[in-house]
Parts: structure tokens; C-alpha cells; sequence
């Protein structure tokens, strides 16, 4: 059986793909050099409904389908990944508003994070604690009416410019989520430069000393904070970022076949040489696969599947390695020059490994796919 896209996905495809060709793409190494993102890029992917698109709005964008969604991170991810990771980042906080917020909350946020006026940020992780979500040492205390909170969180994406932080702290026996929002006493924001990948997403560090946020903010309850709504957040994320994988690879393919194409040695065109057509085959091959595992987590997460879950994990674990060794082969193949700014490949080469370590780790998707996924398949 072939997989077919609908007619409203496939033109949503091409909007994408022209979206990017025409003003992300073009702009992705400048963007990478300066270590910083536009704030008129961000305006036009909120006009465009591509921020909050896990939303429902009238008279707008969204909820995308997740096939459609999972389209969009592919094609953002082809033109520059740290753009992707912002709506990765910012639809994880729409997200769990949506589902956990109170009313009141609702009311409060989600319109400005549907209309993109209201950039998110999530912050788990910190500098003793990152994938051990359990053990953050952020903590946070009753006050009256308001909960103090101290601590710090490092490499929070975008968290330069994000006016609502989805705050995760320690708070009577258990992690608990807060909405914390720019400009709350006590809290400061420090830029971090200079990364491997993903340069211009902005990253900081938080700092919380005496940082007092209303009872009002707290997500859910006391304790309630990793469990459903990070795991939730994160497996938002791990598609998003699984497809975006298939962009950089999607990326580093079309690269390879333009130079392989034009250039020669030994006179003949790289393309023409086998041991070229090797890696292009192997380039192919691996992304069409990924791509399919992205296919079914999408899909299993349309139709609710009990099996979504670790289908996304196995999407994001593949992927992540895929594109991995796909942005080596095409440094590779582009020889000196793919080692060179004047060429995209080692920008691709930079933010496939950060793939591989952001909504958990390589390893901790394995260890994941082993806990949830072998007494599933083992009965299938």
C-alpha cells in the first residue's frame, strides 16, 4: 500500500516548502553567524499561523492534522533549525496550557500564544540536571498567595526573548509546573553563545532568587509536573524534532546532489563515481526511512493510538542518528569546501548533533524504546 497525502496536506507541503525556499533558507547562515534570530522572521511565522498551529483559532491556522504538522517541522528544519526549534519550544507551552490550564489560564495565555504576541519557553533542564527530569533542585515554596522560587535553568531555548517560561521546580515532594512569565520579580535571563549548533535559538540561562510567581500560575497541582505534562510537552517535541531531522537531511541531500552534480574530478562528475552513488544511496534511503517512521507516529498520533508514543520515540531515535551520519557523508563529499562557511553543509553538520541531544539524548531514547516498547511489539 502507498502512503498518499491528502490534498489539503499536500498543498500545505508546497506552502511550506515555498515559505522556507523564499525567506527562511536564504538567511539561515546569517542568521547562524549573528547568533540570533530576526524578530520580523518571528512575526511572519506567527501572520502565518506557524506558531501555536497545536491551537484551535478562528478564522485561522490550526489545529494542524500532525501529519501536516510534522510537514511544517520538516520544512522549517530544511531552512534553518533553530527557527524550527522555536515552534518546537513555544508549542509545547501552547500545548500544555491547553490541555492542563485552568480556565482562567486559558483565557489569560492562549490567545496571544495562538497569534504568536506570546512567545514559550520551556525550561527543564539544568546545569546538574538534564535528563534526569526527576532530579531538578530548582525549588519552590507557599508563600501566602504566591510561591517563591530558586534556582537556575540552562539551555533554554529562545529563553533570550520568551515572555512565558513553563517552569519546572521542586515543590511539596514532587516536580510541579509553573507558568512564569518575563519581567516577574526575581527572575533574570543570561544570553549563551557561542554552541556547536542551533546559534541562533537563542539559548540563556535562568536565574530565580527570591522570584515570586502567584498560586494562580501553577500548572496543575503540586507534584504533577513531570509525569503527564512534561512527558506530554516532550513527546510534542520529539516529533517536531524527528521531522526535523528529515529536513536537515532532506537538506544535506539536495546540497550533495547540486555539488556532486557539477563538480569533477578524475574527469568525471563526483555523482558519476560508485563509490559516490554509495553514499547517495545510503543518504536516500536512510531519510525515506526516517520520513516513513515520522509518517506512522503522525498518524498513530491522529487516530490516538496507545502505540504513539513509542512510535515517536522511535521516529526521534532514528532520525536523530540518520541525519547524523547523512550530514557527515555530505561534509564528506563536499571535501574541503563542506568544511568551509561558505557552504551550507557544515552548518547542517553542527545541528544534526544537537538532534541527537535535545528532548533526551540518543540513550535515553533507547532506554525509553526498551521500557515502553517490547512487551508491544513482542505481541504484535
Amino acid at each position: 500500500m502507498k502512503l498518499t497525502l491528502t490534498p489539503q496536506q499536500k498543498a500545505a507541503h508546497a506552502e511550506f516548502r515555498a515559505f522556507v525556499d523564499e525567506q527562511i533558507a536564504p538567511h539561515a547562515d546569517r542568521l547562524d553567524r549573528d547568533e540570533r534570530t530576526p524578530p520580523e522572521m518571528i512575526r511572519e511565522l506567527a501572520r502565518r499561523g506557524y506558531l501555536g498551529a497545536v491551537l484551535p483559532r478562528e478564522g485561522g491556522r490550526g489545529p494542524l492534522d500532525m501529519i501536516t504538522y510534522g510537514l511544517l517541522h520538516q520544512e522549517i528544519g530544511r531552512g534553518c533549525s533553530s527557527l524550527r526549534s522555536l515552534v518546537t519550544v513555544h508549542d509545547m507551552v501552547a500545548g500544555a496550557v491547553l490541555k492542563w490550564g485552568t480556565p482562567a489560564q486559558r483565557e489569560r495565555w492562549l490567545p496571544g500564544l495562538a497569534g504568536g504576541d506570546v512567545l514559550g519557553a520551556f525550561a527543564l533542564t539544568e546545569p546538574d540536571a538534564g535528563s534526569d527530569a526527576k532530579g531538578i533542585e530548582t525549588r519552590a515554596t507557599l508563600d501566602g498567595d504566591d510561591y517563591i522560587l530558586h534556582g537556575r535553568k540552562r539551555w533554554i531555548t529562545y529563553g533570550q526573548i520568551a515572555d512565558l517560561f513553563l517552569l519546572f521546580a521542586q515543590c511539596e515532594g514532587g516536580p510541579t509546573a509553573f507558568l512564569v512569565e518575563r519581567g516577574t520579580p526575581g527572575l533574570t535571563t543570561t544570553p549563551i553563545t557561542g554552541m556547536l549548533g542551533f546559534r541562533a535559538s537563542m539559548l540563556a540561562e535562568l536565574h530565580l532568587d527570591q522570584c515570586r510567581v502567584p498560586r494562580a500560575h501553577l500548572l496543575g497541582k503540586p507534584g504533577f509536573g513531570v509525569t503527564p505534562i512534561a512527558t506530554m510537552a516532550l513527546d510534542l517535541g520529539r516529533y517536531g524534532v524527528a521531522w526535523g531531522c528529515v529536513g536537515i537531511a532532506q537538506a544535506c541531500l539536495e546540497a550533495t546532489i547540486q555539488y556532486t552534480g557539477s563538480r569533477k574530478q578524475f574527469g568525471a562528475h563526483l555523482k558519476d563515481h560508485q563509490l559516490v552513488q554509495e553514499k547517495l544511496s545510503d543518504m536516500l534511503t536512510g531519510i525515506q526511512a526516517a520520513r516513513l517512521l515520522c509518517y506512522q507516529a503522525g498518524f498513530s498520533k491522529d487516530v490516538r493510538d496507545p502505540q504513539a508514543l513509542v512510535a515517536t520515540l522511535m521516529a526521534k531515535y532514528f532520525a536523530s542518528t540518520m541525519v547524523n551520519r547523512v550530514a557527515g557523508d555530505a561534509v564528506q563529499l563536499h571535501g574541503a569546501n563542506g568544511c568551509s562557511a561558505d557552504y551550507p553543509v557544515q552548518r547542517y553538520l553542527r545541528d544534526a548533533k544537537i538532534m541527537e541531544i535535545i528532548e533526551g539524548s540518543t540513550q535515553i531514547q533507547q532506554m525509553l524504546i526498551a521500557q515502553h516498547g517490547c512487551h508491544w511489539y513482542a505481541t504484535c
